[in-house]
């Protein structure tokens, strides 16, 4: 599978910015999707999962309540509304999927970037401020 994400830009602080990620192949159907971002000189983190056939999410406390993952499993592709974006927010955004996951004496973990299989090439955010 490969994944495609799309729409980072240069916002204000303040300012609402919805990312996507869109997945190739005529069916898609993974066990989870998530978004990490890497800002400069910084570690790449978790921000946000979803899991594909439940919907259950995840966020990293920081985006809580102001970030929203959601997806369309039509069109394959998985969003990150970001409202009220902060400087601290500039990061590369990228996305990635688990495509499949035993859970019978298992327990995935979305924070973690090996629980994850497949990666995008990763979208720009800029926030000024």
């Amino acid at each position: 599978v490969q994944l495609q994400a799309s729409g980072g830009g240069l916002v204000q602080a303040g300012d609402s910015l919805r990312i996507s990620c869109a997945a190739s192949g005529r069916t898609f159907s993974p066990f989870a999707m998530g978004w990490f971002r890497q800002a400069p000189g910084k570690e790449r983190e978790f921000v946000a999962a979803i899991r594909w056939s439940g919907g259950e999410t995840y966020y990293v406390p920081s985006v809580k309540g102001r970030f929203a993952i959601s997806r369309d499993s039509a069109k394959n592709t998985m969003y990150l509304q970001m409202n009220t974006l902060d400087s601290e927010d500039t990061a590369v955004y990228y996305c990635a999927a688990r495509i499949d996951f035993d859970a019978v004496g298992s327990t995935w973990s979305p924070k973690l970037d090996y629980e994850y299989d497949a990666w995008g090439q990763g979208t720009l955010v800029t926030v000024s401020s």
